[in-house]
């Protein structure tokens, strides 16, 4: 592969010395990586050569929490709280799994997606019940193979019975609807870290982007022994812990009523809180528990747009950096969001947190902002040595933005326009590891058109079945929605509103 070297740019770093300061000049890339970023740079004689004026030159941006498993639920959805929804997104009463040829899809599609809209990177927390398939794993790899992104993939696991996982659940469902959730023998912590060991030694490090990352779903979803022996190899292998905690009113007081402590300290009492330790949503926490997390320096996954659409709050943002803990931003699902843009993210980050109060000075601030939808999306996936910033030896993974759109027209602050204006319409070119794989809005290893017109073809017939799910699982709805209510009468007492509290 020949060296391309981009002359005359502005380039926007994020790197400890500059981080969101522009400056002019050249960067040079060779063998997929950053290999030097100056002014006059020379290059080899057959070196491709882009010319960078009125162009910006800025990292990839990293998603540090998303569901490839929702991508066919854009659109689908509103209005419903995550336990009312988590019903019909992720059936209790599940159907046949997803062909693999519509899984493969699926993941190509939120690749696509992610590419052509600036995200190079992408944290999937696939989940595939109600086993885990080393195969069917390996078609979400090819997928995100063959569109060219980097990503961080799971199997996300669980193995405490749903009802066992929500308040007051075996209290109000009646005893006829919960005997229908029978899901067999829960799976063991031993079974589920042999699986681990197999992807790693057959998916890990695949195409040289590509890493299988360990997902327990949630504290409350899986036991001690499992939360531990998924921490103890997280660290043995250097890869996240990724899961969910504390993002609802009822997830509030789980913790409480399980185990007579927020699931944060949960978490910390099993030794599962550390920098390997990635939390989706960190919506509902205390200052205990902030004060913990920052120690341990482990990271949030900052879902601006999903915790608005489930009503879930806003995360106390200011709050979790003062205490030193790593934010990056998520789409979280596209059914849940319904796009996997991290420049719509970046832009709500942006505008929610000024209503936490009065004191302006701590407002979310634009190079904030994407500190965190860059180098702090590495850090939360453990990455940040190789993406998440423009830095001689680490990969190329890029965006060239035209700097002559309308969103950029006068032009007044590059971060500010990037977070406040644009909305990945002026981007021209997206790198991962020095290979171009979004070129004037198309993309560059697949045939886009195709992959769209086969998934108008195949789809519509899977989601006429997931309606049936849908109506099936309408049965458990009240008892959800009184689960919900009783949460959030009681969730007022134990934390302030987390509106008021998203400083």
């Amino acid at each position: 592969m020949p060296q391309t070297l981009i002359r005359n740019a502005t380039l926007l770093t994020m790197d400890a010395t500059n981080g969101s300061k522009p400056f002019a000049g050249d960067l040079l890339i060779e063998a997929g990586r950053i290999s030097a970023i100056g002014k006059d740079l020379a290059a080899a004689p057959d070196a491709i050569v882009i010319d960078g004026r009125n162009r910006l030159v800025m990292p990839g941006l990293v998603n540090a929490h998303t569901h490839s498993s929702e991508t066919f639920f854009r659109g689908r959805y509103e209005g419903l709280p995550l336990e009312i929804w988590l019903l019909y997104a992720y059936p209790l009463l599940m159907g046949p799994v997803v062909n693999e040829r519509l899984l493969y899809l699926r993941s190509l599609l939120l690749a696509m997606e992610s590419l052509r809209n600036g995200v190079t990177t992408i944290c999937d927390d696939f989940f595939d019940p109600p086993s885990h398939d080393l195969t069917r794993l390996s078609t979400v790899f090819k997928a995100y193979e063959d569109a060219g992104i980097r990503a961080n993939v799971s199997s996300a696991v669980m193995n405490v019975h749903t009802l066992d996982a929500l308040p007051y659940a075996r209290e109000i469902m009646p005893l006829h609807l919960q005997e229908k959730l029978d899901f067999g023998s829960p799976m063991s912590a031993a079974t589920y870290i042999d699986y681990c060991r197999s992807a790693f030694a057959s998916l890990h490090g695949k195409a040289g982007r590509l890493n299988f990352m360990i997902a327990p779903s949630a504290p409350q979803r899986c036991t001690p022994e499992l939360l531990q022996a998924c921490h103890e190899l997280a660290v043995e292998m250097a890869v996240p812990l990724h899961t969910h905690i504390l993002e609802t009113k009822t997830q509030a007081v789980t913790g409480h009523e399980f185990f007579g402590k927020s699931l944060i300290a949960y978490m910390g009492d099993l030794g599962a809180l550390s920098r390997n330790t990635t939390i989706a949503h960190s919506v509902w926490v205390s200052d205990e528990d902030i004060a913990m997390m920052g120690e341990a320096r482990c990271s949030v996954a900052h879902n601006a747009v999903s915790n608005q659409k489930l009503g879930a709050g806003i995360a106390p943002v200011r709050r979790l950096i003062d205490a030193g803990v790593i934010i990056g931003l998520g789409t979280d699902g596209v059914s849940s969001n319904d796009t996997a843009r991290i420049f719509d993210v970046m832009r709500t980050a942006g505008l929610i947190h000024s209503v936490s109060g009065p004191d302006y000075d701590r407002w979310i601030h634009a190079d904030e902002i994407l500190a965190m939808a860059t180098i702090g999306g590495a850090r939360s996936a453990m990455l940040e040595n190789i993406t998440g910033s423009l830095e001689a030896g680490k990969a190329a993974d890029l965006l060239i933005l035209d700097l002559t759109t309308l969103n950029f027209t006068p032009l007044n602050d590059i971060a500010k326009h990037l977070v406040f204006a644009e909305n990945g319409s002026s981007i021209e070119m997206v790198m991962v590891a020095g290979q171009i794989v979004v070129r004037d809005g198309r993309m560059q290893m697949i045939d886009a058109a195709s992959v769209l017109a086969e998934i108008r073809e195949l789809v519509p017939a899977h989601l006429t079945a997931h309606g049936e799910l849908e109506k099936r699982n309408a049965v458990f709805h009240s008892t959800m929605a009184e689960i919900h209510r009783r949460a959030t009468d009681k969730v007022i007492g134990l934390h302030r509103y987390a509106g008021d509290a998203a400083s």
